[in-house]
């Protein structure tokens, strides 16, 4: 059988067990070469086209049953493919993960990487808070995008700090991140010329529909009840209520809400957000400015 037999044959195994994608991957082929090259240890980028030799390469029966060993292992556990290999991609760079954390895909990665939100920084910008780290992927993304600033990294759960701990230092950036313990802004000491926040939003109804896949990850993550509320806006209020004493004159919150815009537009009728084109439209990530955050908090005492 060749690599692309195999991978090809890998795919038809997981649709016809009607796995979930979404941690990296959004499709049976992409999620099978994925696993077939991580565990034949190929690079994730091997050519696959039908008449590359690296496709047509016969792979031993050996290595064969090692690929069906993990693919049981992805369909039987329901867990991401991340959470088996340990290892996340995210625009082009690695990051270890485990079941401590959520695996990373986060869409402001992609605006830090293009520089979309360039625009609303200058050289002055030089304090960068990642709110809700997780693994840590997007303070280390900023950190290399922007390398005159220093990142705070902060999250509520040790467990995902101690996953972070290992990002920053795989990456050699010791020096400009440093990890906080804090429930939202609680602990943290501003001002912040921009704060990152990819927090818990899925309301409650999609969380009970979440496929296994995503029901593998701590809830903590991604259940945006955490107060008792239905629309995934909890944490949101919160933040949005104390941002603006933890963010200079000029700075910005860049904040990531999913698919959850119909219920942000809802919470926060009269918020001034400007949503930022993504590769998923523009309905997953909003900036909001030092001056609209402040107006939103001065209209809610009113």
């Amino acid at each position: 059988m060749t690599l692309l037999e195999l991978i090809t044959a890998s795919a038809k195994q997981l649709t016809d067990a009607g796995v979930a994608f979404g941690h990296g991957t959004t499709n049976a082929f992409d999620e099978a070469a994925w696993l077939v090259l991580w565990q034949l240890g190929l690079p994730l980028d091997t050519p696959l086209e039908p008449e590359s030799s690296e496709a047509n390469t016969a792979v031993a029966l050996d290595k064969q049953a090692e690929v069906a060993t993990l693919l049981r292992a992805r369909i039987d556990t329901r867990k991401p493919a991340a959470y088996l290999t340990k290892e996340a991609w995210l625009q082009g760079v690695a990051f270890y993960v485990d079941e401590r954390v959520i695996v990373p895909r986060s869409f402001i990665a992609e605006l830090l990487v293009e520089g979309a939100i360039d625009y609303w920084l200058s050289d002055a910008t030089h304090r960068v808070l990642d709110l809700c780290t997780g693994n840590g992927s997007l303070a280390v993304i900023a950190a290399m995008a922007y390398p005159d600033v220093n990142v705070v990294a902060s999250d509520i759960s040790p467990d995902a700090l101690a996953v972070a701990h290992i990002n920053v230092d795989k990456h050699g950036l010791q020096d400009r991140i440093k990890l906080l313990q804090s429930d939202g802004l609680a602990a943290v000491q501003g001002p912040f010329d921009l704060i990152l926040c990819n927090p818990p939003y899925v309301n409650a109804q999609s969380m009970a529909a979440l496929p296994p896949e995503y029901h593998a990850e701590p809830a903590l993550a991604l259940d945006g009840n955490i107060h008792g509320g239905s629309d995934g806006m909890d944490f949101v209020r919160q933040l949005l209520q104390d941002a603006p004493q933890h963010l200079s004159d000029k700075g910005v919150l860049v904040l990531e809400i999913g698919n959850e815009r119909e219920h942000f537009e809802a919470a926060f009728p009269r918020l001034g957000a400007i949503w930022l084109d993504t590769s998923a439209g523009e309905d997953q990530v909003l900036l909001l400015t030092h001056d609209a955050l402040r107006a939103h908090h001065e209209a809610r005492k009113a």
